[in-house]
């Protein structure tokens, strides 16, 4: 479809400009459809349904439960052969009483169709009605890459492709990648999957070891404060590598009958997670009010007040606030 400023005469002459790499790649990507669909179905007799054309890759719902992976590669070998024999490519119009449309592929015509339908011949191996845009001949698809399956709607498979000039760009990444992590890892391509194996192994390890030092640290913390002769009834606390679980120790050795927490975790002027817990009553007053001060949201129960902060710069005014809170009694309107 065109859109233009003016009525066009019939039979006149324009000038069309379009982007022709972008053309040539949807050609490459729906004459790939239309060969991989035909030879897919002769193979193995499964059906094409539907078809995707994305940006990056394309996909091809077919009607199976499942495709081996030997399947998939011989139906890749398949069609590289036939690009390989350079099988022409015609499309043709037949009048919608021809017979010979009984014979052409097709999902059916709609109801309020006329005048002639067109089909997209690839010789010999396929006849398809359609609309779209096509090589001419088979070797501009110059080769076609299917990249496997993925799980489908039910009873069906997606098979992913990639067809032309994808292929070379793909080729292209996966070589920029590979060039990058083999001067992170300082190894070969070969050596690269164990390689990221080992350092996944390590940062769990180093994750374990941190964890468990967060949790001592909170216990050590707790004991310092019940450990002083006389203790506030207000304990603020931050700490930038903590988590929930770092923050709940403490609130548990310290304990919330009598003392006031305000516990914070994250990075001290963006976002991070905080924790008031305290005597019941006091927590369910003050809650709200401290997640509206930090930006954030929460929830709690007995004593416990949660949840995520996104202005963490704002912790002086919560720790003013619940001073003033047990300085009085109730925090200042």
């Amino acid at each position: 479809v065109h859109f233009v400023q003016a009525a066009l005469e019939p039979g006149a002459e324009v000038l069309l400009s379009l982007d022709w790499e972008r053309r040539f790649d949807h050609m490459q990507q729906h004459s790939g459809q239309h060969l991989i669909t035909a030879i897919a179905e002769q193979m193995f007799g499964f059906k094409t349904t539907s078809w995707e054309l994305g940006r990056q890759r394309s996909v091809i719902e077919l009607d199976t439960p499942s495709m081996t992976a030997e399947q998939v590669e011989a139906l890749e070998r398949s069609v590289n052969e036939k690009i390989r024999e350079r099988v022409p490519v015609m499309v043709r119009e037949l009048a919608a009483d021809d017979p010979e449309i009984e014979t052409v592929r097709s999902r059916g015509l709609p109801d309020d169709h006329a005048g002639p339908v067109r089909v997209v011949d690839i010789e010999g191996i396929d006849s398809n009605m359609c609309c779209g845009t096509h090589v001419s001949n088979l070797s501009d698809l110059q080769v076609i890459k299917l990249l496997g399956t993925e799980k489908g709607k039910k009873n069906k498979i997606n098979l992913v492709f990639l067809a032309g000039n994808r292929v070379l760009k793909s080729i292209e990444q996966s070589h920029s990648t590979e060039k990058a992590l083999t001067s992170l890892l300082k190894n070969g391509p070969g050596e690269h999957v164990e390689a990221v194996k080992r350092l996944q192994s390590s940062v769990k390890l180093l994750q374990k070891n941190n964890l468990n030092l967060l949790r001592d640290i909170a216990v050590l913390i707790a004991r310092d404060f019940k450990s002083k002769p006389v203790q506030s009834q207000l304990f603020v606390l931050h700490r930038k590598e903590g988590d929930s679980e770092f923050m709940n120790i403490i609130a548990n050795e310290i304990g919330t009958e009598e003392t006031l927490l305000f516990l914070t975790v994250g990075d001290e002027k963006e976002a991070g997670l905080f924790l008031l817990a305290g005597p019941v009553e006091a927590v369910e007053n003050l809650g709200p009010r401290v997640a509206e001060l930090l930006g954030g949201k929460g929830a709690g129960k007995r004593g416990r007040f949660q949840g995520k902060a996104t202005k963490m710069s704002r912790r002086g005014e919560v720790q003013a606030l619940l001073q003033e809170f047990i300085s009085h009694g109730s925090p200042e309107a």
